[in-house]
C-alpha cells in the first residue's frame, strides 16, 4: 500500500463510494428500485417540464449507452414516460408518471433521512469543504479522462445515492 496522500485519498473515495452504494441498494431494493433508477426519479422530479435523455445522461452516474435501456425498464414499470419534443423530433422529454411521482415521494424522504443519518457527525463547514474537494477531484479526473467540457460536472453536478 502506498503512503502517497493522493493514492490514499483515491482509495478512501472508492471505499466510501462502495459503502454508500451498498447502503443505497439496501434502501432501494424493497421498493423495486436500483440506485440508477432512483437517480432518474430524483432528477426528473426536480424538473417539472421533464428532461431530455441527453440531459439525463450528462447528470447520471451511468454510461450514456445504458440510459436508453434504463429508461426502457422504467417506462415498462410505469414510472416514467417519454414524449416527443415538438421543437425537435430527435429528442424525447422524460417525465414522471403519476406512479413514478408517488414512488419518488415515498422513497425520496427515506433517502434524505438516510443521508442525514450518515452525515450527522459532520459540521456544515466540513461538508462544504468535502464537496469542494470532491468537485476538484471530479474535474481533475474528467480532464485526465479526456471528457469534453460539457460532460464535466461541477462540485455537486451529479446525482448519486
Amino acid at each position: 500500500m502506498s503512503s502517497d496522500p493522493g493514492y490514499r485519498l483515491t482509495v478512501a473515495v472508492f471505499e466510501a463510494a462502495g459503502a454508500l452504494l451498498r447502503g443505497s441498494q439496501k434502501l432501494f431494493r424493497p421498493h423495486g428500485l436500483t440506485a440508477a433508477q432512483f437517480n432518474v426519479l430524483n432528477l426528473v422530479a426536480r424538473n417539472a417540464s421533464g428532461m431530455s435523455q441527453r440531459e439525463l445522461s450528462d447528470l447520471l452516474v451511468v454510461d450514456r449507452s445504458n440510459v436508453t435501456g434504463l429508461l426502457d425498464r422504467m417506462e415498462k414499470a410505469g414510472w416514467v414516460r417519454r414524449d416527443d419534443n415538438p421543437g425537435d423530433r430527435r429528442i424525447y422529454r422524460v417525465s414522471l408518471t403519476v406512479a413514478g411521482q408517488k414512488l419518488w415521494e415515498r422513497v425520496g424522504p427515506l433517502y434524505l433521512g438516510t443521508v442525514a443519518e450518515v452525515t450527522q457527525g459532520l459540521s456544515g463547514k466540513r461538508i462544504r469543504d468535502c464537496v469542494e474537494l470532491l468537485g476538484q477531484l471530479t474535474r481533475s479526473s474528467s480532464q485526465w479522462a479526456g471528457e469534453p467540457e460539457s460532460r464535466k460536472p461541477g462540485p455537486s453536478g451529479r446525482s448519486r445515492p
